[in-house]
């Protein structure tokens, strides 16, 4: 029971010290439109800076374990992976292995270029760190702007590289089944407001 509470305040004040980090640093925010497949990011004033188009999954929505659904809320860029790496660089288990896999390479799937590993900060997503649930680039750009993932948001190369030079860790990212497109100057109601 203690080992339990310790975890809970552990986990509370790690995830105070991201928002901290990303709100000091006068951050932007990211909005992903599951509707549109279009993630959107906004400056800290709450004007949009750019649109890309996105892969949230293949399987739905939600949090659970093993369901390969992508989490819906409130979440944070909990830590960045592969800065510098070349644009197709395979990443298993986090780590680099040395192969570069072209855009459609037909068969392959891995995760490549760039990761952005996604924290939740609300009940409905709390296990989207422990399941690995990440912005990352794939080769399978092909299916780009479609449900096509196991639960990440899946990004081309060339835009998952431009998104993580844009952000820091600590960046606000909220998940929504509402549409964004067409609210163009500022934040959309989704997100206003929210610290």
């Amino acid at each position: 029971m203690r080992l339990r509470i310790l975890l809970a305040i552990l986990l509370s004040l790690q995830t105070f010290i991201v928002l901290q980090s990303a709100s000091a640093a006068g951050a932007a925010s990211v909005i992903v439109s599951v509707p549109e497949q279009k993630l959107y990011v906004f400056d800290e004033s709450g004007r949009k800076i750019t649109s890309y188009r996105v892969s949230t999954s293949k399987f739905g929505l939600g949090d659970s374990r093993s369901s390969y659904a992508t989490p819906v809320g409130q979440l944070a860029v909990a830590t960045k992976i592969g800065g510098g790496a070349e644009p197709g660089s395979v990443f298993r288990h986090c780590r680099r292995t040395g192969e570069i896999c072209p855009p459609n390479a037909p068969g392959r799937d891995p995760i490549v270029t760039r990761i952005l590993c996604l924290r939740g900060l609300e009940q409905q997503n709390a296990h989207a760190l422990s399941r690995g649930i990440f912005i990352h680039g794939t080769p399978d750009e092909r299916n780009i702007g479609r449900p096509a993932s196991y639960g990440c948001i899946r990004m081309k190369s060339r835009d998952v590289v431009e998104l993580f030079d844009k952000i820091a860790a600590g960046t606000r990212v909220e998940i929504t089944t509402e549409r964004v497109g067409g609210l163009f100057g500022s934040l959309p109601r989704i997100a206003a407001g929210r610290g």
